[in-house]
């Protein structure tokens, strides 16, 4: 078929094909070509007419990506600019989790605002931080999925100008949460039943307790970050928050543990998971905690409770602990003091820290002195 368009005194043709004799009879091509100029008539290009309705075809009858496609296939795509490899896995728990169930199976066109309601209403007060993360989660992959061609019309999980017309915000629902710490009492007792177990995860908190690390710069540490002989790990400025490099003087009982694990070394990782090319996932402390009946604690919440520890029980200057913890203060000038002319003070700090940690008591202890400083 040759369709005639006119503009400006110009005209141009364009030829449409109806189909292929004999699959298409004379007849059906007449019926069609009948069909095509009244679209002409009524102002209409058919082909692209034609191109839109095979589009909603293939969105209707499956030709796409389900939400779940769409998903995986934005955490692959962005995996590699994740500078914490941790982020990955919470992407695919709080999607698998609050998602997947709603609209994991279903084609990514068909995500519409009563779906998105149907995964937000039920925790937005009970778990508000949750909530806004899976929200702001189900909004990327969604715009991932329409550049991409899965899906056209707006988005849904969008916060600005929509969302925030239902929901209330973050801020007003519930103050903010910390993370729930042992009190510095009982850390004796706990770190005694940790080394009563024999598997990577006890020693992988009991490592993230004794150097006061956080659970990623300590999951994802290698072999060729640590020097036993002078009794010090290096994690370089890519792992760490701040983006700068962190040394950690390391206590006897620090270095035993480290033994321990490398007499053993099965990978490059000094802690790694069940598939030992893999580090081992910060959720496998969580569990720890979870079988030792400790559902009100978290992995990281042991730092406070060092933090705690150094601020009441000890005269290390506040400092030193900020320093041992990694918290970035003041200017990059004194970021190099702290690690050349506080790294011995540290020491003191850490194994003062270790040795606390091998105590099994619960009542007042006697408070540490730290040498008077130069």
């Amino acid at each position: 078929m040759r369709k005639t368009l006119s503009s400006s005194g110009k005209s141009m043709s364009r030829e449409m094909g109806l189909g292929s004799y004999p699959t298409i009879s004379l007849l059906e091509a007449r019926q069609k070509a009948a069909e095509q100029r009244k679209l002409l008539d009524q102002g209409i290009d058919p082909i692209k007419a034609r191109n839109a309705q095979r589009l909603q075809d293939a969105l209707e009858q499956g030709h796409t990506k389900t939400f779940a496609e769409c998903a995986t296939a934005y955490i692959n795509a962005h995996r590699a600019g994740w500078r914490n490899a941790k982020h990955a896995d919470q992407w695919t728990n709080t999607l698998e989790t609050y998602a997947n169930p709603v609209i994991g199976a279903l084609p990514v066109q068909s995500v519409d605002i009563g779906l998105v309601m149907r995964i937000l209403e039920p925790i937005w007060e009970i778990k508000t931080e949750t909530a806004t993360r899976v929200r702001s989660r189900i909004e990327l992959v969604l715009d991932w999925a329409k550049v991409r061609g899965y899906r056209n019309g707006d988005n849904p999980a969008r916060w600005r100008g929509h969302l925030d017309k239902i929901f209330p915000k973050r801020s007003k629902v519930a103050p903010v949460e910390h993370h729930e710490a042992l009190p510095y009492a009982d850390v004796g007792a706990f770190v005694k039943e940790l080394r009563s177990r024999k598997a990577m995860a006890p020693q992988a908190l009991e490592f993230i307790i004794l150097t006061a690390a956080r659970v990623s710069e300590a999951v994802n540490a290698k072999w060729d970050e640590f020097d036993l002989q002078h009794k010090l790990w290096i994690v370089p400025p890519e792992r760490m928050k701040a983006h700068r490099e962190h040394r950690v003087p390391l206590s006897d009982a620090a270095i035993k543990l480290l033994k321990d694990l490398k007499e053993k070394k099965q990978s490059d990782y000094v802690l790694p998971g069940w598939r030992v090319k893999q580090p081992l996932t910060g959720a496998a402390c969580l569990k720890l905690l979870h079988h030792m009946g400790h559902d009100n604690l978290t992995t990281h919440g042991f730092r406070s409770t060092f933090r705690d520890w150094a601020s009441e029980q000890t005269s290390f200057p506040s400092r030193i602990a900020e320093a041992a913890l990694a918290h970035v203060v003041g200017d990059k000038t004194e970021a190099a003091y702290q690690r050349g002319h506080l790294l011995e003070k540290r020491r003191l700090l850490m194994q003062a820290w270790a040795d606390y940690c091998a105590r099994v008591k619960s009542a007042k202890v006697v408070q540490m002195r730290q040498r008077k400083e130069a």
